[in-house]
Order: structure tokens, then sequence, then C-alpha cells
């Protein structure tokens, strides 16, 4: 088995996970915040999917799915286009808002294909080409790709919580 071969694996488990934390919910529970300062479903799984929109397109050098495939104007969100997410205050968390969870989904299955088509991509010596030199040591692609994996299905298994937290009550 290579690398890659895992990674595709890895991946496939963030869609499955992101598909059964949002199918079956109808908007009032996929934009519910457990607390004023929480995230709701919505937001958690446009997040981890910006994300890695965001860093495997930077990463090879594509466009965003979220502009190039007009999932910016779909989602509708009063947000700068190129956000993510990242460093969100509960005021801009708020923002986030779907109205099903077919728009959630479909955004992130148009991501991982993408991801998936890079991944089919790589070669051994793919995983060292630096991706992103602001730290330190420079991030390797094979160190940006676990990146997203961990924080994806962090964030996944958050919105299974939230989930599971709404619909207890």
């Amino acid at each position: 088995m290579h690398a890659k071969d895992i990674l595709i694996d890895a991946y496939s488990r963030i869609r499955e996970e992101v598909h059964a934390a949002v199918e079956g919910l109808d908007p009032g529970g996929l934009n519910a915040r457990p607390a004023a300062d929480a995230n709701s479903v919505a937001w958690l799984v446009w997040h981890l999917t910006r994300v890695q929109d965001d860093h495997v397109a930077d990463a090879f050098g594509l466009d965003q799915v979220w502009l190039s495939q007009g999932w910016e104007k779909r989602f509708g969100l009063d947000l700068p286009a190129r956000d993510t997410g990242y460093g969100h205050t509960a005021a801009k968390v708020a923002k986030v808002r779907v109205g099903s969870g077919d728009l959630l989904t479909g955004y992130y299955d148009a991501v991982h294909e993408q991801t998936l088509g890079c991944l089919h991509r790589l070669t051994a010596k793919d995983y060292e080409r630096i991706v992103d030199e602001r730290w330190d040591p420079p991030v390797s692609l094979g160190v940006r790709l676990v990146s997203v994996l961990s924080d994806d299905l962090q964030h996944a298994g958050q919105a299974a919580y939230v989930r599971g937290l709404l619909q207890s009550v």
C-alpha cells in the first residue's frame, strides 16, 4: 500500500463523517448552536470544507472550488469571499447559516473530488515539496495533507457531537 492510498482512504472517511453529521437535519438543526458562543453543525462543516478547499488548492496550485464552482454565491454568506472561518468570533459564526444539508454536503463532495484528484497523482517525492515557507520549519506537502486531515476529522467529530446534543434535548 502506498502513502497516497492511505490518504485517499483517510480523506474518504472525512466525507463519511460529514454526511453522517448532516443527513436528516433540517435547517433548524443545522444552524442551531448549543450556546451563544458555540459552533453549529453548519458552521463546523462549512469551516472544515473551506479549510480543505483552501489548503489543498493552494498546495496544488489550483483554484478553490468555493470560487471556481460558484459555491460562494450559492451559500450567499455575508463574509469575505476567501474567508475560511479561521478565528471567527461568535458574531461571524452566526453568519454561517444554511437552508439545507444538501448545500453543505454538495460543497463538501465537490471539494472531496478535487482533493481525491490531487491525491491520486501523488508520487513518493511529492510529499517532500515545500508548500508553505511562512513556518519554521517550512511545511511540506505531506505535513500539510496530514494537518488538513487532522483538522477536518476533529471538526467532523465536533459536528457529530453538536448533532447529538441537539437531538438529546
